[in-house]
């Protein structure tokens, strides 16, 4: 009997909201099933893609006959953390130049966050972090459970269905002196909605007079716009100040390689000897969380990284994605203006990345659930890398049906 176990006070929780989609999703027998989602890349014919670059860097590293199984140490593969670093502040950042930014490897992007956030919260004095409204939902649990007390600033604004640019400033500029602020490095995650980079200057300013510490989150580098460059212009900006501040980067969406876990977090410094006691104590939070880092992810990543013609066949094929998405864009705003949908749907060719905040509220959501068999969080965020050309039309009646009802 389970009441006999130890465990029988033990309440089920409730499924993760976004993944829970997916088990929705997976039960539906209808043919016309779509699931929106997941935030995972898809091919025009719905499938999962590893990028031709990928294969190319695992078959090498499986021919190295040299290569063995061997542990990492605790920060992980020393080429792939510089060559990190160089991705997300430029190759010739003054900052990596003068030996002030410690970079270690982590699980992902969640692992990033959660080892920076540990970091923060047993070596820096204050211990608030203030994070967009709406954020990605993992977001307060990692930083709640690392120890920090997690408050908000306004983001989005539901009116325009854009950026609440003066309630994020008068949020941020009422934030206690100190306070760390998490900021999506660019294709904000769950609206699609970004600063403008004078915008950006603007937000780097107010943060720098009110020494508030920026932690960003960088899960979408060359991803959003297609270009590595452009979207990691709001970290180097910040970097470029010669300030301090953390980026926890994800090779999940850019490389494709989700399920490898592939991730770094860095940590840029006023001072070199700074930088190496950080990193001395980042090895702390580490090794009693997971001891260190797995091998081959990273190893394929290094391998791209710093090989010039596999970079440059990797810059191609990420453009390649980040161009079918804006495709999808363009595709599902003109099969909403055909069908004369009511309300104005220019945002969704407005809001960059992986997802739109569609507008859509939960019993839309839940009607074109029931009735089309279309699954998305009931936020109404849906994964434009989940659309093709051909289902399309079918998201378009759906949305037209669901707003046309409760108009």
């Amino acid at each position: 009997m389970a009441s006999d176990s130890v465990f029988a006070a033990v309440v089920r929780a409730p499924e993760d909201p976004i993944l829970g989609v997916t088990v929705a999703y997976n039960k539906d027998t209808s043919p016309n099933k779509l699931n929106l989602g997941v935030g995972a890349y898809r091919t025009e014919e719905g499938k999962p893609l590893v990028l031709n670059v990928v294969r190319r860097a695992e078959q090498i590293l499986v021919n190295d006959e040299s290569r063995v199984k061997e542990y990492l140490g605790i920060t992980g593969l020393a080429d792939f953390n510089k060559l990190s670093a160089k991705l997300i502040l430029g190759a010739d950042s003054p900052a990596i130049q003068d030996n002030r930014v410690t970079t270690v490897q982590c699980l992902s992007g969640t692992g990033s966050l959660r080892v920076g956030a540990e970091f923060l919260a047993r070596h820096y004095h204050e211990k608030t972090i203030y994070i967009p409204n709406p954020t990605w939902g993992n977001h307060p649990k990692i930083f709640n459970l690392a120890g920090l007390s997690v408050k908000t600033y306004r983001y989005y604004d539901p009116a325009t269905k854009g950026l609440d640019f003066q309630g994020l400033l008068e949020d941020l500029g009422a934030a206690p002196s100190g306070a760390i602020v998490l900021l999506h490095a660019c294709a904000h995650n769950p609206t699609g909605v970004d600063p403008t980079l004078e915008q950006w200057e603007q937000i780097r300013q107010l943060i720098r007079s009110k020494q508030l510490l920026p932690f960003f989150d960088s899960a979408y580098q060359g991803f959003a716009s297609g270009s590595l460059d452009a979207d990691a212009e709001s970290v180097r900006m910040f970097v470029a100040d010669g300030g301090e501040c953390l980026a926890a980067q994800s090779y999940a969406k850019n490389m494709g390689l989700y399920g490898e876990r592939v991730g770094a977090l860095s940590i840029v410094c006023k001072a070199a000897d700074v930088a190496s006691r950080v990193e001395s104590q980042l090895k702390l939070v580490i090794r009693p969380m997971y001891s260190n880092p797995p091998i081959h992810g990273a190893s394929i990543v290094a391998a791209i990284l710093k090989d010039s013609e596999m970079y440059q066949e990797w810059t191609v094929e990420l453009k390649a994605m980040a161009d079918r998405i804006l495709s999808m864009r363009q595709q599902l705003f003109e099969a909403l203006s055909a069908r004369g949908t009511p309300g104005d749907w220019s945002h969704i060719i407005k809001q960059i990345g992986m997802f739109t905040f569609t507008g859509l509220n939960s019993e839309q959501v839940a009607f074109m659930t029931k009735e089309y068999h279309i699954y998305m969080t009931s936020d109404g965020r849906i994964s434009m890398a989940g659309l093709s050309s051909r289902t399309v039309p079918h998201l378009a009646d759906a949305i037209h049906a669901a707003v046309t009802r409760s108009t």
